[in-house]
């Protein structure tokens, strides 16, 4: 599956991190880790290599998920970000009404639900197509 490429998750729950993070190494991914918007977009400021933004929408700091994936995308226009959502959350992100490049996860999931979602992205194709 991964061939070194580096995501970025930002999610202030722990566990909710933590096992993102663990699929991500598990599936040969280099995983930066955030806990607010402002870290996470102070990384994706920096020269540090993102392919892939994996973003809680709900997120303390003063800045949402769905602000901290449009500031990135001032200056990595070309970035591929997965939200994860609770239910109530959905409309943050736009009510289906997403950009290129963009999809949502929305919690509770199955980590396999996840795994293929991130690879999907990542290498642009669907899983079992």
């Amino acid at each position: 599956m991964g061939a070194g490429e580096t995501v970025l998750v930002i999610d202030d729950e722990p566990t909710v991190r933590m096992l993102i993070v663990e699929v991500l190494r598990e599936a040969g991914y280099v995983a930066l880790e955030a806990e607010d918007g402002p870290s996470g977009l102070k990384l994706l400021q920096s020269d540090a290599r993102v392919d892939l933004l994996i973003t809680d929408v709900g997120l303390p700091g003063g800045m949402n998920g769905r602000q901290v994936a449009d500031a990135a995308r001032l200056s990595r226009p070309a970035l591929k970000v997965l939200f994860v959502t609770g239910f109530a959350e959905n409309a943050a992100v736009g009510n289906g009404q997403l950009d290129a490049g963009t999809a949502v996860i929305t919690k509770p999931f199955v980590m396999t639900e996840l795994a293929n979602k991130i690879v999907e992205m990542i290498e642009g194709r669907s899983i079992g197509a």
